[in-house]
């Protein structure tokens, strides 16, 4: 089990889903606090619910605020960061390109990956520590 916790860890950095930002919080954990990394994402995943929604309202209607917009996606991308999601990060910046250039077209398709990428991590990451809390 700790050999399978051990190469999809890796992969989550191979496949480019996590970076350098997970190992620091990794770096974190200690005897005193042994499930650290694991409370923080879940943690970022119960925030970056209320992101989702408020991002998803806002891109329900119009008239659109590109500012707003590009603000709600600088936070969750700020969120993002700071566990390590590389992918889910990328996605943001795509976003908040789209606002920079007032193309809601753009935004709704680059909300879309966001929204993949973070199902996709967030699926990873709950069988990634499902299992290393089992290889324990």
């Amino acid at each position: 089990m700790q050999r399978q916790a051990a190469y999809m860890r890796r992969s989550l950095f191979d496949q480019e889903y996590l970076d350098e930002q997970f190992i620091q919080l990794e770096e974190l954990q200690d005897d005193a606090n042994p499930n650290f990394v694991e409370e923080v994402v879940n943690l970022y995943f119960t925030d970056s619910a209320r992101f989702i929604r408020n991002i998803e309202l806002a891109l329900a209607n119009g008239p659109y605020d590109f500012n707003k917009l590009d603000d709600m996606m600088y936070r969750f991308k700020g969120s993002s960061s700071s566990i390590g999601a590389k992918r889910v990060k990328s996605e943001c910046s795509q976003f908040q390109e789209y606002c920079n250039q007032r193309n809601i077209e753009g935004c709704k398709r680059a909300f879309q990956g966001v929204k993949q990428e973070y199902a996709t991590l967030k699926s990873k990451l709950d069988t990634y520590f499902q299992i290393a809390r089992e290889a324990s």
